[in-house]
């Protein structure tokens, strides 16, 4: 898992300001490997859907990554007959590393991506980049697992996808949908930051991305689609399986571990009423007071299990204190890291040299019981000690979560000023000016055949040249963006 540097914090959505003229406001990336027969299909009727529905300036993208038939081919032609169409050729496989690489030279200021199949039906395109040009979402995700969904797919396949998604929900506690549906779209300014931080290359890519994301609050915006499954599909499901399972236990190990800095990544400031000072309402106390209750319950259970296995071997006052003793670390690992978001290594053994005072004044709580339950009878049953144990253990709970809340695990923004890093990527365009409108597409209807053939030429590098060895700011990555001066024969 990537722990380099991010470019920084992200600003406050907003609706997207005017790009320079001729910029396109969204990139739509169409990744393919050996799709010679539905490549041009595909891009003819995404074109076509978008300049009939789409009202603004857009650009098509193809990553062709390592085909080894006519695919480049068709992707230049296309690229000459259609100015919006832009080809790029990458000589490494993988999804994923076509999408961060075309994504992280793009000028678009929406990027989004579908697979060539075109299995999605195109009407659900506009409703899935709005949210992301109004400002309201950071990514958006068309899901097949919606309940307004239509699809239409063989079971083995269905059952596959359920049960990634089960597999997500159970071990990454993802709250998206459907994380593998080829349609999915990203602000550019999110994807700067974010992309650094996904490992993957192939087609877990997409899941890493939205884990990360939602573990860094950011917004993710679902899209019920109809779906038709491709009976033509080269994808290989068990290797596919297979190097997702990687990936789940790869992602779900760093976030445990703490080593992946999501801290680097706060979610947009100054749009979110969890942000407000608001008084007499403490902050985080109802998810707080959740999670110590499951963590509580859970531990008061392990509590009672040690207490009866160490009952067999030794005296009450002897198997109470290792059951607390044991149970405490564990309460105070869980608590540390599920109730207040304390993530990584750093004040571990702080926390735990605090939690044992706090288990201290547990112990006198239950010893005191036990004691005052041995001084009233001298032979009570095991049930009516357990019955006083468990009552002592829910005044020791309180105790134990004010003590938690206000001295372990204190607000931090309380303790210390709030660390900012300083983003180093400037955006193309200010916050600071008035927005003018967005670059408009040009109505005049346009003929593939009549269309003059332009001067671009397809861009050839190793992947990974320009996501992984050059910076952001180099200008030598970029897509060229449709230029003001170029003649447009719509504007003829």
């Amino acid at each position: 898992m990537r722990t380099d540097s991010s470019p920084g914090t992200l600003p406050a959505r907003e609706h997207l300001p005017a790009g320079d003229a001729g910029t396109p406001v969204l990139d739509v990336v169409i990744p393919v490997y050996n799709e010679e027969k539905d490549l041009q299909p595909c891009v003819l009727r995404l074109h076509d859907h978008l300049k009939r529905t789409f009202p603004y300036a857009f650009r098509i993208t193809i990553a062709d990554n390592a085909s080894t038939d006519t695919t480049p081919l068709v992707s230049q032609r296309l690229e000459a007959e259609i100015p919006e169409v832009k080809a790029f050729r990458l000589e490494q496989k993988g999804r994923g590393r076509a999408l961060r690489t075309v994504w992280s030279a793009s000028d678009a200021p929406i990027l989004a991506y579908m697979d060539v199949d075109l299995s999605t039906d195109l009407n659900a395109l506009l409703p899935l980049v709005a949210p992301l040009i109004s400002g309201h979402s950071d990514l958006a995700i068309g899901s097949r697992l919606a309940r307004s969904s239509r699809v239409v797919r063989g079971p083995k396949r269905e059952f596959i996808s359920r049960a990634y998604n089960l597999i997500l929900r159970g071990s990454l506690q993802a709250r998206f949908s459907d994380a593998q549906c080829g349609f999915k779209a990203i602000r550019r300014d999110v994807a700067q930051v974010l992309l650094p931080l996904v490992e993957d290359t192939g087609w877990f890519f997409d899941t890493e991305m939205l884990v990360i994301a939602e573990r860094a609050g950011l917004r993710i915006h679902e899209v019920p689609v109809d779906w038709v499954d491709d009976p033509d599909s080269t994808v290989h499901i068990v290797k596919t399986a297979t190097e997702d399972l990687k990936g789940v236990w790869r992602v779900g190990k760093a976030l445990a571990s703490g080593s992946l800095p999501l801290d680097r990544i706060t979610r947009p400031f100054g749009d979110d009423p969890r942000d407000r000072e608001i008084q007499d309402v403490p902050k985080g106390l109802a998810r707080q007071l959740v999670g110590f209750c499951v963590v509580g319950g859970l531990s008061t259970l392990f509590y009672l299990v040690l207490y009866s296995a160490f009952r067999q071997f030794g005296g009450s006052q002897v198997a109470n204190a290792l059951a607390l003793l044991v149970s405490a670390v564990a309460n105070t690992a869980a608590n540390r890291r599920l109730t207040f978001g304390v993530r990584g290594r750093g004040g571990a053994v702080r926390h735990q040299a605090q939690g044992l005072v706090v288990f201290g004044i547990g112990l006198a709580l239950t010893s005191g019981s036990l004691a005052a339950l041995n001084a009233a009878s001298s032979d009570p049953a095991h049930s009516t000690e357990l019955a006083v144990l468990i009552a002592a253990n829910l005044a020791a709970t309180v105790l134990r979560f004010l003590l938690f809340r206000a001295w372990v695990f204190p607000d931090r923004d309380d303790d210390q000023p709030r660390t900012t890093v300083v983003a180093g990527h400037t955006p193309s365009y200010s916050t600071q000016q008035p927005y003018a409108p967005l670059p408009q597409r040009p109505t005049p209807h346009h003929q593939y055949a009549t269309a003059p053939q332009p001067s671009y030429e397809t861009t050839e590098f190793r992947a990974g040249e320009a996501a992984e060895q050059c910076s952001w700011r180099d200008a030598t990555v970029q897509l060229q963006p449709v230029r003001p001066t170029d003649t447009d024969p719509r504007n003829s």
